[in-house]
């Protein structure tokens, strides 16, 4: 029995790569032979799969199992093969939320929710990393499905401090003022412009020091020139950063330097540093749509709206009451301790022994 994944882009330092190489690793621990193959991949995981086109003859006792997440060519390829099918569903960011800024992705995201629906006839299982995405799924057209969340360790780096960014954070703190930070990318549907007003609010009636970091890559070339300009506009240059990709032992100097992880998303069918944030046990704030409640669960603060002088409060709350950073804190530590790799691992590799009668 063989189960070979497809995925339409195997990178290093991204979650879906990293669960899907774990994913091949339990499926090989139980026995069941699989391979990854990519569309493209970064050169250092390279090893770690074969090009698509390597995919040879179909095979008997053999099943595919497709990770999307965005539109991609990979798909024509996998939908062409005779083998049985089985999904694996991280969420595609709705067209109207992107296009605007950048077409070429909003083709590919609008083709990628296409080409999953097409998909769903021929799926005997999809398995969501969220109980939204699997809403999603069935608005798809699934009918058997499951939820099991990421097969990565979401609540740490795995990292020491990077020495450099701790001084100069903590040099920051000594001077007063809180830290406020977002990571993931700097996209419109991510809304780190709606970030941006709360701090101006925020500066104004309740800490004139605080300071917020996006940390992330940018999705485009327009939409980050943008919020630069935003956020001159409003004249907080001095306290606003957005640090681009960082790397692990950076990102880990954040997390620890942090005061309360804020997250205005318009879009989310997960989000892993709110998980990650909670792993530190830094408070989380966030506008509570799609699935953000339902990661954050009692861990933070979701907000019914993200309207600045709501969110702005809400943030000023949080850093105020002790007790409820402490309630915050204690609930935090037990929501991560819920998305257990070894635990999520297990359950998927059954659930696909399940299916394809292994």
């Amino acid at each position: 029995m063989r189960v070979d994944q497809v995925i339409p882009s195997l990178a290093s330092r991204d979650a879906i790569g990293a669960h899907t190489v774990a994913l091949t690793e339990g499926l090989r621990e139980a026995g069941i032979e699989s391979e990854i193959f990519y569309g493209n991949c970064t050169p250092d995981v390279a090893h770690l799969g074969r090009p698509i086109g390597e995919l040879g003859r179909t095979g008997r006792n053999r099943w595919l199992l497709y990770q999307s997440s965005i539109g991609s060519p990979v798909y024509d390829v996998l939908a062409a093969r005779d083998e049985p099918k089985l999904v694996n569903y991280h969420n595609i960011t709705p067209a109207r939320l992107l296009e605007q800024w950048e077409p070429a992705v909003g083709y590919e995201v609008r083709l990628g929710r296409t080409q999953l629906e097409r998909l769903a006839p021929e799926s005997r299982l999809a398995v969501a990393d969220s109980a939204y995405n699997e809403t999603e799924l069935h608005q798809a057209g699934y009918t058997e499905t499951a939820v099991v969340p990421l097969l990565i360790d979401m609540t740490a780096t795995g990292a020491d401090p990077d020495p450099g960014v701790e001084g100069r954070l903590a040099a920051a703190k000594e001077r007063g003022g809180i830290d406020l930070l977002f990571v993931g990318k700097v996209s419109p549907h991510k809304a780190p412009h709606d970030l941006v007003k709360m701090l101006s609010v925020l500066r104004r009636l309740y800490d004139p020091a605080a300071r917020l970091h996006l940390v992330g890559s940018p999705l485009g070339e327009r939409y980050g020139p943008a919020l630069a300009a935003f956020v001159a506009e409003l004249g907080l240059e001095d306290a606003v950063s957005v640090t681009g990709s960082v790397s692990p032992a950076e990102l880990e100097a954040y997390y620890r330097a942090a005061d309360i992880f804020v997250c205005a998303s318009d879009h989310e069918g997960f989000c892993v540093p709110i998980v990650e944030a909670m792993g530190h046990g830094v408070p989380v704030v966030a506008y509570g749509v799609t699935a953000v409640p339902e990661t954050v669960g009692d861990a933070g603060l979701c907000l019914p709206d993200k309207s600045p002088l709501r969110f702005a409060a809400a943030v000023h709350r949080v850093v105020e009451d002790g007790a409820l950073r402490g309630r915050l804190a204690a609930a935090a530590a037990h929501r991560a301790a819920g998305f257990s790799v070894t635990r999520s691992r297990a359950r998927f590799v059954e659930l696909v022994r399940q299916a394809v009668g292994a």
